[in-house]
């Protein structure tokens, strides 16, 4: 059990997450807040960009996803084999009791495991939310990336945020 949570659990993001991972996906999409994206991917796509032991749902005792967090390279190169990229995303209606701080902590604990040394994302600036349980998590700001992309049209800022390991590099 999570504290914070009730009757929440994190669990590894498992194919039968599927339906509900992709539906808060799109609410987050449909927000406007969350990402660049205009559109969730099938779950074949997001299933392959997303690495295994790094991708978690917290779930309800009912089995419902309250929320999901995973991780991606962010490169090929070997140099870059300590850096990830991850996502964290929470249903609307589960917002605002630990759920996104239980994600990013089972993601922050299984890189460390992993020896992965820098956690990073991009988070838009109206975000402020998603800014606040980052820098609670241990992220920092790197930098604002201004105008870096457009979205619906408009050009958007993105705050770059990073978790640099403290045991690890």
């Amino acid at each position: 059990m999570v504290s914070g949570l009730a009757s929440a659990v994190i669990v590894p993001l498992e194919p039968e997450h599927a339906r509900q991972v992709l539906a808060i996906y799109r609410a987050g999409i449909d927000e406007g807040n969350a990402t660049f994206e205009t559109v969730a991917p099938a779950w074949e796509a997001f299933d392959a960009a997303k690495l295994l032991g790094h991708r978690f749902a917290a779930v309800d005792a009912d089995g419902t996803v309250l929320g999901w967090v995973a991780a991606s390279r962010v490169s090929d190169r070997c140099a870059y084999a300590g850096v990830v990229e991850h996502s964290v995303y929470v249903h609307p209606a589960a917002r605002g009791r630990g759920v996104a701080s239980a994600l990013l902590k089972a993601l922050v604990d299984s890189t460390e495991r992993a020896g992965i040394w820098t956690i990073q994302s991009g988070i838009f600036p109206k975000n402020t939310a998603s800014l606040a349980v980052h820098q609670r998590a241990g992220f920092r700001v790197i930098s604002t990336r201004e105008r870096i992309g457009r979205h619906h049209g408009v050009w958007r800022d993105v705050v770059l945020v990073e978790r640099r390991s403290p045991a690890i590099g």
